[in-house]
Parts: C-alpha cells; structure tokens; sequence
C-alpha cells in the first residue's frame, strides 16, 4: 500500500497550482488509428492514460508525435495512420487529422497535423497548419511545441540500426534548438533533388555540381548543428553526474561529415564532401541513394560507471541511460527556451523500480514539464496527484477518473 510519501520527499510533490510554462491542454483527432474521433480536454497539468493492452492508449501518444517533425513515434508511413473500419478501402486511402491546442507562457495557438490521399499521379503528404494557416514544413511545428518521447520499442535502441538513434538524438537537439529541425529539412529536400536529377540520366555537369555544392553546404550546417547539440547536452549531463538515480553517460557522434567539421574549417568541409558526392555519382544513381553524408552518423553512448558502450549494458541499463539523456535535453530546452518540452512516456512506470519511478516523477516536477504517461494500472502514479490527470482508455473512447486523490492508500 503505497502513500505519497512513501515514493516521494515531500518537497519533491508538485506544488498546488503549479503548471507547466509549455503544455497541450486540447488535443483533437479525427479518423486516426482506433478512433473515429476524439475531443480530449486536458489542461496544463500532466496526464496519465490508463487501460488494458490494445485499448488505445500510445495511439493518442502517436497523434501527438505527428506533431512533430519526422514521422512519429512508431516510424508509420502517414497512409498507415488512418482509422479502417472500413475493410474494403485500401489502407492508405483514408484521410486523418490531428490538431492540439498548446498553450506556452500563457499564449494559446492551435496547431494540426493531417493526411489526405493522393489522387492519380500526385504525391500524398502531411498537411501541417499553425492557427489556420497552411506551414510550408513540418518543421514549423518545432517552433511551437517540442516533444521527446520514449517508448517500449526504444528498450532495442542501442542495439537496433543505427537510423534510430540518429532520429533519437536529432529529436533531443529540437527539443532546446528547434531551428535543427529546419536545418535538417532543408538537407534532406537537397539530397532529394539531387537524387532525383541522378536518376533521371539526363543532367549537365554544372546542374548537378550546383546541387552537389547545395548539399554541402546544408550537409556541413546540419553536422554543425548536431555537434553544437552534442556539447549543450554534455553540459547538462554533467550538471547532475554523480547525482542522479540514473546512470551517467558520455555521448559522442560517429559520421564522416561530423569528424570533418571537428578537424577542419566549414569551408574545407565542405570542399571535402562535395568531393565525396561528386566520387559516388554512378552508385548513388544507380542505388537510388546517397551513399555517403550526415544521414548516415550514428549516435554512441557510453555507460561510465560500467565502462562500456549501451549496446553491450543490461536492458534495463539501457532504458536508464535514455531516461537519464531525455531529461538532459530537457533541463537544456527549459534554460534555453523558457520551457520543458512535452514528454511522451509509453508504459515506463511498469519497467522501473520505486527508487526510479520515484527519481522520474521528481525530475518531471522540477523541470516543471508535461508528461503523458500510457500505463495498465492507475497506482504507479498516484504520486502525481492531484496535479496530474487520470484517463480510462477503452476500445475509442476517454473518460476522466475522479475518484483518486493525492494520499489515498491504494
């Protein structure tokens, strides 16, 4: 039988009245996986979805993962977020909107992500508006609300590809840089064009060397935002080592773009991976990709007190090391920004024992941060009451829970 105090210090409880300076307080969806439509009031405070396995609950942490640049937190293509009730329309035919209401330092704007199929012959993408107003990027979101999530799938992160832990770390740098996000639209729209012209076989030297020259550029920006990144989230690493109920960890980048930058001007970087796309014109042509640049660097982390790379520590070791570089990035979002970014945390209370529960609700309350928490089970957090809010989730619909409070025995 578990009391608030008895998981956490009483001056680590959130305060009464304290709200996050960055939250969703509204969160609409339409046709979007397991719900036909959904009107979700939430206000500032944390909020907590609870229910059995399959009832819904991390597809409301992927709508709001759609609200961010990149392609959400299961990574789906965006015709496969769509609800299909109806078995004789062909998955990705179907259209689907989310849209959020985030209110940041006391200013609300409404911000949407949607889907709508592509006819014959034209390409389906994601629309994206920002108070009524078509964006002409996703990473436009970026600028008005940041998330970091992490989730179940990620326990194989460090032992997975290396393209998840890329998207991971980019992930961490917008959350307190939202102009990487933009950076690393721009790259990927020049590597685009320049594939594109590869392929067609019909090109002259200076197109393609303009473009080559484009992309060096953006290629070289984006290694200097990564490395910038990397040295504001060692900073906040080191601000608590030795402190923290979650291991310290040394991180570092391992990309050809990246290493250039570290032992050479921009300008000679440059000069060197325009070089390098100019080598490879016939295999990249040929593969359909770019074989070489900073969509390839891969992120390595060290757990110091074991004395080795993630990839080789324990499970568990390894959620810690994510939750510990998580909270990092959001320590660095809240100085730099004015405010945490929203976190999106998927059934990670039942993985954590008391003393770490207890280390995370406390990191949440001091950083003054928004969480949205998926769980089985209501008890794990009930330290977070009353500040926090309690869904039921069950097969498309929501419901608030009333009946809990802070220092009820459970």
């Amino acid at each position: 039988m578990l009391s608030v105090a008895d998981v956490l210090p009483a001056e680590e409880v959130i305060a009464e009245g304290k709200s996050p300076a960055r939250a969703i307080t509204r969160l609409l969806l339409t046709n979007f996986r397991s719900y036909s439509a959904l009107s979700l009031e939430t206000g500032p405070q944390c909020v907590v979805l609870t229910g059995p396995n399959g009832a819904g609950k991390t597809n409301i942490l992927e709508a709001l993962s759609v609200l961010a640049p990149g392609r959400g937190l299961r990574g789906a293509q965006l015709g496969e977020l769509a609800r299909q009730a109806d078995n004789t329309v062909q998955q990705g035919q179907q259209p689907w909107a989310v849209s959020a209401q985030v209110t940041a330092h006391g200013v609300e704007t409404q911000i949407g992500a949607g889907f709508m199929p592509g006819s014959a012959g034209s390409v389906a993408k994601r629309v994206i508006r920002v108070d009524g107003e078509t964006a002409s990027s996703p990473a436009t979101l970026a600028h008005h609300v940041q998330f970091v999530w992490l989730t179940p799938a990620q326990d194989r992160l460090f032992t997975d590809g290396a393209s998840d832990r890329r998207r991971f770390f980019d992930r961490l740098i917008t959350s307190f840089h939202p102009l990487h996000a933009d950076r690393y639209s721009r790259f990927e729209k020049a590597m685009r064009e320049r594939l594109s012209l590869l392929r067609s076989g019909h090109y002259s030297a200076v197109w393609v060397e303009s473009l080559e020259r484009t992309l060096a550029e953006e290629a070289v920006a984006l290694a200097a935002s990564r490395l910038e990144g990397l040295g504001l989230l060692r900073a906040a690493l080191a601000e608590t080592d030795g402190q923290s109920a979650f291991p310290d960890a040394d991180v570092a980048l391992d990309g050809n773009v990246e290493l250039s930058l570290e032992s050479m001007p921009a300008l000679a970087a440059e000069d060197a991976f325009a070089q390098s796309l100019k080598s490879n014109r016939t295999q990249d042509a040929e593969s359909g990709r770019t074989h070489s640049g900073p969509h390839l660097t891969d992120l390595i982390v060290y757990h110091r007190a074991k004395g080795r790379e993630a990839r080789h520590c324990s499970t568990g070791e390894q959620k810690a090391l994510l939750i510990r570089m998580i909270f990092a990035a959001a320590a660095q979002a809240s100085r730099r920004t004015g405010a945490a970014p929203v976190l999106l945390l998927d059934e990670i209370a039942a993985h954590l024992d008391l003393q770490r529960r207890q280390a995370l609700f406390g990191a949440i309350t001091n950083l003054g941060a928004q969480a949205w928490f998926t769980g089985t089970d209501h008890r794990p957090f009930e330290p977070l009451l009353p500040q926090a809010q309690i869904f039921d989730v069950s097969h498309g619909s929501v419901n608030k829970t009333h009946h809990l409070h802070r220092g009820q025995k459970i």
